[in-house]
């Protein structure tokens, strides 16, 4: 499903307009998007949490030449399902 599948569907669905389904959606990514980036997490209890973890700098090498390389340490996006989501996918 892609965003704009889900945007039809909302719509469709709760019975407003594509314009509000879209500006709904962004709404969420977009706050979903500045908490993270503010180091909070995004709980939605029964679906799931999103949440920046620290990934530690380490030791790579390049697919195409073999060489090594440093790769450093950033924060990463991470999404934990909740429990009625993983029951509902089993």
């Amino acid at each position: 499903m892609t965003k704009h599948d889900l945007i039809e569907k909302m719509a469709d669905e709760v019975g407003i307009s594509k314009k509000k389904a879209n500006d709904a959606i962004n709404v969420f990514l977009d706050s979903t998007k500045n908490s993270l980036k503010n180091g909070e997490k995004v709980t939605l209890v029964g679906f799931g949490t999103f949440k920046v973890v620290k990934r530690a700098a380490r030791k790579g090498v390049n697919p195409a030449t073999g060489a090594k390389i440093n790769i450093s340490a950033r924060n990463v996006a991470k999404f934990k399902a909740g429990k009625k989501l993983k029951e509902a996918v089993r």
